[in-house]
Parts: structure tokens; sequence; C-alpha cells
């Protein structure tokens, strides 16, 4: 099934702690996914934080198109979604973001995870959006 708009089903899975897989227009042929931490949030788009001088930033000043792909851990019934979309990066909110996805990631209880969220926070950080234009699923 595919649409432009990630529904209430879409928004539960994607608030779980799972990793999305991110792939940006303009980077190398085929393809380089890489992992990243993402929110979905209540407006339906996908934001995550990057160093405002990163590649993926490079990439998507040239060609704002990007997608993330979501998939379930082995041992669940297969699902994955996958949000194609334009970008925007933004040049706020993406310490509170990191603190955030950090919280739900990472137990900060952990004194070494609350010392890379630390010295996370204290880089230069932009968020990247991701404006949905196709959401694709499969849930068996």
């Amino acid at each position: 099934m595919s649409n432009d708009t990630l529904t209430p089903e879409d928004l539960a899975f994607l608030r779980r702690p799972l990793y999305g897989f991110l792939s940006v227009a303009g980077g190398p042929l085929p393809p380089q996914p890489r992992p990243v931490w993402f929110e979905a949030t209540a407006d339906g788009t996908i934001q995550l934080f990057t160093a405002p001088d990163s590649p993926k930033v490079r990439r998507l000043s040239r060609d704002p198109r990007a997608s993330l792909v979501v998939a379930a851990p082995v041992g669940e019934r297969e699902r994955w979604l996958s949000v194609t979309g334009r970008t925007t990066v933004e040049p706020d909110g993406a310490h509170d973001l990191c603190a955030r996805l950090a919280a739900r990631y990472w137990d900060l209880d952990d004194p070494a995870r609350a010392d890379a969220l630390a010295a996370m926070s204290a880089t230069d950080q932009v968020r990247i959006v991701i404006h949905p234009e196709t959401v694709s699923r499969y849930m068996n």
C-alpha cells in the first residue's frame, strides 16, 4: 500500500526505538543508506539531526529529496515502512531533538551514554525534516 500520508498505525510504529535507514538523492551510485535516529512528528513529518557540514546536508542542498526506511526487528512479524519526500534543513530545534532521541534510544543513567549526549549537545546541529510525498508500507 502506498499514499502520501502517515497513518496513526504508521506513527505508532515509527515512535518505537527503531533505526531508520536514510538515503539522500545526489549521493553515490548506488545509494548508500545510513542508519539514523529519527522522530515522527504529530504533523506527519520525519525529523533527524546532523552536523551542518555533514555530507547529508551538502547533498540535500543540491537535491532535497530523501527517503527513510524503517523495519521491524528480527523475531517480529515482517513489517517495514518507507517515507520519501523533499527535505528542509532547519537551523533550530536540533539540540532538543537530539536530547529526546538520546532518551529514546539510550539509557541515559549510563554515565558513558550521558557523556556521549553531552558531547553531541556541545556540537553544532541542524534538523533535517522529510516532508512525505510517498509512503509505502508492508506488514505480514
